[in-house]
């Protein structure tokens, strides 16, 4: 409020600054004849505001409140209140995405420096670097499979039946339509740019790392399945099933390099069994919602070990800028040749990056658009954490915990993001499955290996089913990658030419991942919201015509 005469002027600028302003406008309005209180809502132009405060004030009058401001010896900011409280909201809502991708560049750019520097970073050297972030790696696959398991029962037990079907489908569907989808732009990429089309600048496989080959596809097709119907649950949390050949000389019936004839064994590996803990959740799941309040006490348990996984995540995320910055500079520090990376394989690493990127904003966008009648530009600017911690530690099923928290915070229903992120995560590799795609047609260029349709059809099938084979551990495609090349009859071992920039390639597609099960949630979100609404109104219904003890009952089961 600024006094100068009899009459008052009041004017909404807390500042000395605006307040001098505020005081040269009742000299203007005082020449004027103007008298009265006046109201003005700022924007960022304050003479602008003070000139819209009275129509009967000219320019000349509004220039001259400037002057007197300046006889104050204040100086006029052009930034409103408003403002500059929206910038701090905003610094404190993404201090930690901002950090994370500080983090990322920071770890770039000393990686880099370090190479520069002449000195030749041994192993161990490298080990040291790598050492907080694998911490922080290992913080994160800890909270996997309690977060995973509880998330998709409570889920599933606190939704109807039939909604918790009609939201599984949508989900399946989704993760389907955008693999498939991700598969064709890359051979339609691969095919057109034809990255491998002068075979004399690639190198021969390199014997240190060659991948051998001891499965055949039907039996890592059938070892999928398996995977599914865990033989023990506990186990299941440990390792996985996985079929090997092995060539026994005593056996008369076995012929050396023909596999089909080498002994069946099976043992397991280690790594989370994700499918198995996933499908033995849905059914959990669906059990306790069809026990219905007897199963109240289980309910009950999975929901508190949910948010307490939350909670935890919700403490080791502050850890992921000096995470992701360790672990990327000790990758940068790990890189062979530079110039390998960017020359020889160059027009290869283009192309897949080339298809990740339109993948992740052409395709998925326009999905988007078309199922939920919004743009996507809003929904993925909230994404920057989760693209980054994903980024630095190429594991999707790692970020998982943080990419249910990103969809919490913006306000999508929990029960649906519980339900739908955990198997995005397990069965939605789409950068991968384009990767794989690009990589199998590449290394057939170069061999000139004639494909034809059939055989693109393939690779396409191919892909998609070892994608989803895939586990959401870092650089699991290479495993699958086997897998594809046999279908096109290339040797295993031309894995090896790849694996210069499979390390970096890893990281985008692991990015595309995450953003892909992110997106999805928002999707299903919005395309059960009308089912939603009728279970809300359904149990509403029920609370009406409940007698007085049961509704008592339904209101403790609440709490």
């Amino acid at each position: 409020r600024a006094t100068r005469r009899p009459y008052k002027l009041d004017v909404r600028l807390p500042s000395v600054e605006q307040l001098a302003i505020g005081k040269a406008y009742c000299g203007a309005c005082e020449r004027r004849g103007v008298r009265g209180s006046v109201a003005i809502p700022l924007t960022k132009d304050f003479r602008g505001d003070i000139r819209a405060g009275s129509p009967r004030l000219p320019r000349a009058a509004a220039a001259d409140s400037t002057k007197r401001a300046r006889k104050y010896g204040v100086r006029v900011f052009k930034m409103p209140l408003q403002i500059r409280r929206s910038c701090l909201v905003f610094l404190r809502e993404n201090l930690l995405t901002l950090l994370t991708i500080i983090g990322v560049v920071s770890g770039t750019l000393l990686g880099w420096g370090l190479r520069a520097s002449g000195h030749e970073w041994t192993r161990r050297e490298v080990m040291y670097f790598q050492y907080p972030g694998e911490l922080f790696l290992r913080m994160l696959k800890c909270l996997i499979v309690p977060l995973l398991v509880s998330s998709i029962v409570s889920a599933i037990g606190s939704l109807d039946l039939s909604l918790s079907g009609k939201v599984g489908l949508r989900a399946i569907i989704y993760y389907m339509t955008t693999t498939v989808c991700a598969v064709m732009l890359g051979i339609a990429l691969v095919t057109t740019i034809k990255p491998g089309k002068d075979p004399e600048a690639y190198s021969q496989p390199n014997a240190t790392k060659v991948v051998t080959k001891d499965t055949l596809t039907s039996d890592t097709l059938l070892d999928l399945i398996r995977n599914v119907f865990p033989e023990n649950i506990a186990q299941a949390t440990l390792a996985s099933y996985r079929t090997r050949l092995v060539y026994d000389e005593n056996d008369s019936k076995a012929v050396k390099d023909h596999l089909e004839t080498y002994k069946i064994e099976g043992d397991y590996q280690n790594g989370t069994n994700v499918l198995g803990l996933v499908c033995f959740s849905i059914i959990l799941g669906i059990t306790l919602g069809k026990m219905g309040d007897k199963s109240r006490p289980l309910q009950d348990f999975f929901h508190t070990l949910s948010e307490a996984m939350m909670i935890i995540t919700g403490w080791v995320i502050w850890l992921s800028p000096l995470g992701v910055f360790f672990l990327v500079t000790a990758k940068i520090m790990e890189i062979d040749s530079f110039a390998e990376l960017v020359g020889r394989l160059g027009l290869y690493f283009m192309t897949v990056l080339l298809g990740l990127f339109l993948h992740g904003f052409g395709t998925l966008s326009v999905l988007f658009i078309l199922a939920t009648k919004k743009l996507p530009c809003r929904y993925i600017a909230k994404m920057g954490q989760v693209m980054a911690t994903a980024f630095g530690t190429a594991s999707s099923s790692a970020t998982m915990p943080i990419t249910i928290g990103c969809c919490d915070d913006m306000g999508l229903d929990p029960r649906i993001t519980r339900f739908v992120i955990p198997i995005g995560a397990t069965i939605n590799m789409d950068g991968t499955a384009l990767y794989e795609a690009v990589a199998a047609i590449f290394i057939a260029q170069l061999r000139k290996v004639e494909m034809s349709f059939g055989k693109i059809v393939a690779v396409s099938v191919t892909a998609t089913a070892a994608s989803i084979g895939a586990a959401g551990i870092p650089q699991a495609g290479l495993v699958t990658m086997v897998m594809v090349l046999d279908t096109v009859n290339l040797p295993a071992e031309d894995v090896s030419i790849i694996l210069a920039v499979d390390w970096l390639l890893d990281r985008f597609r692991t990015t595309i991942n995450v953003v892909c099960d992110a997106l999805g949630a928002i999707i299903v979100t919005s395309l059960s919201q009308g089912d939603i609404e009728k279970s809300r109104a359904v149990q509403q219904n029920d609370r009406e015509l409940a007698p007085a003890h049961e509704l008592t009952e339904l209101e403790k089961g609440d709490l």
